[in-house]
């Protein structure tokens, strides 16, 4: 069943994911797409039935006020405008106002008097028109998957098992940057209990090797994401067929890459660190959801419980966690340190109720008494937060004696370290991750 769209055109606000997600709770579908986009484009696009104008403090670009094309405004497509600033050279598209109350109730009026959408955003119907839209883009063909045990490609794998069946092979890449056991859990869980074509690749020299020495996150990134797809295309090499690769990239991870009218957060290793002469054609169903959303279609794909509601995990792994320049030994004292703390939260109850925690560890030391002798390592910051779209944070306020009984333990097992910190930033101004 084709959903009906309502389309924002990002004009410089800084609110269009509180828009976008405003009307999917709506019960209608929604996305961003850039303010210059032509007739030709939005035409290609699927069941449009209203178009919002979302203006903001970055419509200014190199001195000049960005809008529309001409042809978008004479589309005939119902058309709203989130202030008065922003119906640019036509003045006779209504605002839906600043007032939030007001906002939601013209929004609604918009959405479903004017542009006539009905409340068809669900699971069901997504899972449904992805099904075919995977068919309709692979065909017979093969799909190579970058299968991580996390939750947006455990999500991706069963959307994909679920049209293409056998003609889906799971890579597993062991890049060394994993939490403790974790490549043991994916290939026990999806090779030996879901029964799929997976490939397990053992690349962690390599990985460390082309890292060493790299201070800069965004170079960390791209590095990560650049060697992930070599070991795909040599993987490729040794099958027969394959022209796509799966990814589970996320709307967040497209967003925080940067759009026309707003800075990059930060490159992610599936959308902005793919190479240059990439072979394969990409398959990313999950591309316009948001982690909650990516949850939900786990859900509604039958997937059990502990593997959707699983901490987030980015895609680089330790090596933005393991800050600076990644060393063995510091790498090895985040990993021991994260398993510690994932172990107190599961037996202090709060495994599932908090949205990600994590440890890392920068790159410096300070000086501290370690059996009655001075010693030079490093902290541990513990970073634990609340979260539903990952686009914004709050931090949990957890329990003075577990974050004692969490210090002890990490000062006590885990080499090198002697002290413990507690990162008290929301997201903004922080982001959730510290690289």
């Amino acid at each position: 069943m084709k959903q009906d769209m309502i389309l924002i055109l990002d004009l410089g606000s800084e609110q269009n994911v509180i828009i976008a997600r405003e009307i999917r709770a709506l019960g209608v579908y929604t996305e961003i797409h850039p303010h210059d986009i032509t007739l030709e484009e939005l035409k290609k696009l699927p069941s449009v039935k209203g178009i919002i104008l979302n203006g903001g403090k970055n419509r200014i670009v190199d001195g000049v006020a960005i809008d529309v094309r001409d042809e978008i405004y004479s589309c005939g497509i119902p058309m709203i405008a989130v202030d008065h600033k922003t119906n640019g050279r036509c003045p006779s598209v209504p605002s839906l106002g600043d007032c939030p109350h007001c906002r939601a109730n013209a929004l609604a009026e918009f959405v479903f008097e004017k542009c006539g959408c009905e409340k068809n955003w669900n699971m069901d119907n997504f899972i449904s028109d992805q099904i075919e839209l995977i068919r309709k883009q692979v065909g017979n063909g093969k799909v190579l998957l970058a299968l991580s045990g996390g939750v947006d490609s455990s999500v991706v794998a069963a959307l994909l098992i679920k049209a293409i069946g056998k003609n889906l092979t799971c890579v597993h890449v062991n890049h060394g940057l994993l939490r403790k056991g974790e490549p043991e859990q994916v290939v026990k869980v999806f090779r030996d209990e879901m029964d799929a074509n997976l490939i397990y690749v053992d690349a962690v020299d390599r990985f460390l090797d082309k890292l060493a020495g790299v201070n800069d996150p965004e170079k960390k990134r791209k590095i990560i994401g650049a060697e992930f797809i070599r070991v795909f295309e040599e993987e490729a090499r040794k099958l027969d067929g394959i022209a796509f690769l799966g990814q589970g990239t996320i709307y967040p991870d497209i967003i925080e890459s940067g759009t026309k009218t707003a800075k990059a957060v930060k490159a992610h290793h599936n959308v902005g660190g793919l190479p240059d002469d990439l072979k394969f054609e990409l398959v990313e169903p999950l591309k316009m959801l948001f982690k909650d959303e990516v949850r939900k279609c786990g859900k509604a794909l039958g997937l059990p419980d502990n593997m959707v509601y699983r901490q987030p995990f980015p895609g680089p792994g330790l090596g933005v966690r393991c800050l600076g320049a990644i060393t063995r030994d510091r790498l090895e004292a985040v990993r021991e340190s994260d398993a510690i703390l994932r172990e107190e939260f599961a037996s202090a109850g709060l495994e599932g109720k908090v949205w990600q925690y994590f440890t890392l560890i920068p790159d410096l030391k300070s000086v501290g008494v370690r059996d009655n002798a001075r010693s030079f390592e490093w902290p541990v910051i513990i970073r634990s937060v609340n979260t539903v779209d990952a686009m914004t944070a709050t931090i949990e306020h957890l329990p003075y004696d577990l974050l004692d009984r969490i210090t002890r333990r990490i000062i006590t097992e885990v080499k090198g370290v002697n002290r413990v910190l507690y990162d008290l930033t929301p997201k903004p101004t922080g982001t959730i991750e510290w690289e």
